[in-house]
């Protein structure tokens, strides 16, 4: 495993500028970490250039954007889209038998789940199925990018491809089981891991969270090679997730959510960063803090090591921009609430001794147990409860913070990457922030 390398000192601006190319290798959906990133490259005057999974009418065959939501898509992005549909994943690809991988997860149900015996056979099928039509619609990208970057241009390529669980309705009742179940709702997420579901779950993820990183920097390898062979810069940016440091008990210390299934996924991509390095590309995941976004929503309880944010602004300098975000965070709560109050249950939490078995970076991820599942949800909920409008919480406007921070770091040290493998944690988002 790669052993825990936190980002220590701010970064050095960017030499990125105009006339340099910004490609976000995935489609904007909400608002999120990849936002951080292409503001930040709008703001240095880069031209931007997106990239779109395509659409599915009816989880019908896939296909590109239509003209009217072409232009939705590059009116939300900012920059052109390179419209070719780059859904990862095999989750609807059919195998010889006419069935999908989604087709044979119906009926599965949480309690028989451990027993559910799905055609891994078949699923292989339609695996290779899914890898060669995005290999083929990725090689289609790739040429099309290559007429779009000018000769003298530096080149940074930000990866924003994640998740990949299939889409079948009766998966998520059984996830939900997973991550927000208690007592008789409850259900051990390493039971699920080790069924055919959480293996075709597993495969799935690996594909669209890692897989597809590896098969973005071999695909640009001509263009990486003709922008390199002028003096220009080429890097890519990738989104991880492996714990990160937050102030509990008034130091900085690893945590991470759990149960954490994409775990073993974000290892994988870890991994390809690491062999790309070793090929002389400069490549780097950045391991980010959690946040609660539109996708993180199945995982309560990940935004519980938000709230130590507050406490590492004031311990890393404090200064307007932390009082800001403080009397912003203020202004969220419900009568009688404090923030210092907030602070105290949330480090309480995190420094519990049922937690302590979770702490163990070595043996990441974890899985859940009955005990932590309950403590963790109930926290949660009492931590949600002190904020006054459940759709516009306090981790919310923290979140916004971290994805802006997390964006300019990223952007910052990609110019000159020291490793492949980075982590962001609190003490130097905090810094950013406030510096």
């Amino acid at each position: 495993m790669t052993p825990y390398n936190p980002l220590r000192q701010l970064p050095e601006p960017a030499g990125y500028g105009k006339g340099d190319v910004f490609v976000l290798f995935g489609e904007l959906f909400g608002r999120g970490y990849a936002n951080g990133i292409v503001d930040e490259a709008k703001k240095a005057g880069m031209t931007v250039i997106g990239a779109t999974v395509g659409r599915r009418d009816n989880n019908g065959p896939l296909r590109p954007l239509t003209p009217e939501e072409l232009a939705e898509a590059e009116a939300n992005l900012g920059g052109k889209i390179i419209n070719v549909p780059l859904e990862a994943g095999f989750d609807l690809e059919p195998a010889a038998d006419g069935f999908t991988p989604a087709d044979r997860l119906k009926g599965v149900k949480p309690d028989s789940v451990a027993e559910t015996r799905l055609d891994m056979g078949a699923i292989g099928e339609s695996r290779l199925k899914g890898i060669a039509r995005f290999r083929a619609n990725l090689a289609s990208f790739a040429a099309e990018l290559e007429g779009l970057v000018p000769a003298g241009a530096n080149l940074l390529v930000a990866h924003t491809m994640a998740g990949g669980i299939p889409r079948a309705r009766t998966l998520m009742p059984l996830l939900n089981r997973v991550f927000k179940g208690q007592e008789d709702r409850y259900l051990s997420s390493e039971v699920f891991w080790n069924s055919d579901v959480g293996r075709l779950c597993s495969l799935s993820f690996d594909e669209v969270t890692a897989d597809t990183f590896d098969a973005l920097i071999a695909a640009t390898a001509p263009l990486r090679g003709r922008v390199e062979g002028v003096g220009g810069k080429v890097a890519y940016t990738a989104y991880g997730y492996h714990g990160c440091g937050v102030l509990v008990d008034g130091e900085y210390r690893w945590q991470s959510y759990t149960p954490y299934l994409q775990g073993w996924a974000k290892i994988r991509l870890e991994q390809v960063a690491e062999k790309a390095w070793r090929g002389g590309v400069r490549v780097t995941v950045y391991n980010s803090p959690e946040i609660q976004t539109n996708s993180s929503a199945l995982f309560l309880g990940v935004e519980i090591s938000l709230y130590p944010l507050l406490a590492a602004l004031k311990k890393e300098g404090g200064g307007a921009a932390a009082e800001a975000i403080w009397h912003a965070c203020r202004g969220l709560l419900a009568e009688g609430a404090t923030l210092e109050t907030l602070l105290a249950r949330a480090d309480a939490y995190l420094g519990a001794p049922l937690m302590a078995q979770f702490g163990r970076f070595e043996e990441w991820p974890h899985h859940n147990t009955p005990e932590q599942a309950a403590f963790m949800l109930s926290t949660s909920d009492e931590l949600m409860a002190m904020s006054a409008d459940p759709k516009n919480v306090v981790c919310a406007e923290l979140s916004r913070a971290v994805f802006q921070a997390v964006g300019r770091l990223m952007f910052d040290n990609s110019w000159a990457p020291e490793a492949p493998v980075v982590w962001l944690s609190h003490d130097v988002i905090a810094r950013r922030l406030i510096a």
